[in-house]
């Protein structure tokens, strides 16, 4: 008998936004699979929940330990996994678990709940009928650059997570990239010092630097580009591929000028730069 791996989704701030579901769930499962034990016992302790912890699953120990919990799983047992706060593996450990389990033929049950970005977002006033998610900001202060250029011509509002502690130079980056878009940063959302500073760049960048050091989980969101699409001008993408080729370019460093200098969506310079499709 093959047992059940539940992806269970946890508060994000305020303990009281958690499901009759997820509860009953952690209650009766066998075992939960934190990110940080110590963090999700603050919410079992809130709820009564006495189920065991079978071990954490935090990121760089991952593949070390799917193989012990799937073989769990394949026995019978009931699994659930958590992370620290919101959804599992949106910006948190839990794929590698979750593709081994399906591969193992294991059924895997969502428990929905809270996520960060989808909160923060629908309270945004930007556009939520459709939209980005760029999970965490790259760390490295030239793949910012890259993804802001990229975001030039991308029509859907954009959400993505920033460390508090970098937040004040990627605003900077946006003040030279896209100065003219509107912005929203939410701070601590469903906290007690929950926060949404909304205006250009620079508006919320001036804000932020008044205030000093910047503390919490952050949020942002970028306004989309008004009227943009997905196409490109012609004679530039012929003189870029033909450029390209005369350089003997690799269709990596192709696809970054794409994105770059023509404002290619990323995807589309994937295509266009390793398929040969204009």
């Amino acid at each position: 008998m093959t047992g059940r791996l539940y992806i269970v989704s946890l508060p994000i701030g305020n303990l009281s936004d958690i499901t009759l579901r997820a509860i009953e769930t952690l209650r009766e499962v066998d075992y939960i699979l934190a990110e940080d034990t110590r963090t999700t016992k603050r919410v079992l302790d809130r709820y009564e929940i006495r189920t065991p912890f079978y071990s954490s699953l935090y990121e760089g120990a991952e593949d070390g330990r799917v193989r012990s919990v799937v073989g769990l799983l394949q026995s019978g047992k009931a699994i659930a996994l958590v992370s620290d706060a919101g959804t599992p593996l949106i910006s948190d450990p839990g794929f590698p678990l979750v593709r081994a389990a399906v591969a193992a033929g294991v059924t895997v049950c969502p428990v929905p709940g809270p996520t960060a970005a989808i909160a923060a977002l629908v309270a945004s006033a930007l556009p939520a009928d459709r939209f980005l998610f760029e999970g965490s900001l790259p760390r490295k202060r030239s793949h910012r650059m890259e993804l802001f250029a990229q975001l030039r011509r991308e029509p859907r509002t954009t959400v993505a997570y920033e460390s508090p502690h970098r937040l004040q130079e990627t605003l900077d980056l946006l003040v030279h990239g896209l100065p003219e878009r509107n912005i929203v940063v939410a701070r601590e959302v469903t906290k007690l010092h929950e926060e949404f500073l909304r205006g250009h760049p620079a508006d919320v960048a001036r804000t932020l630097a008044e205030r000093g050091d910047v503390r919490g989980e952050c949020v942002l969101l970028i306004e989309g580009a008004e009227g943009a699409g997905d196409t490109v001008d012609p004679l530039k993408l012929e003189a870029l591929l033909a450029l390209a080729h005369d350089e003997g370019l690799s269709k990596k460093t192709l696809e970054k000028l794409l994105v770059v200098a023509l404002g290619v969506p990323k995807n589309r310079a994937f295509e266009i730069a390793h398929r040969g499709g204009a």
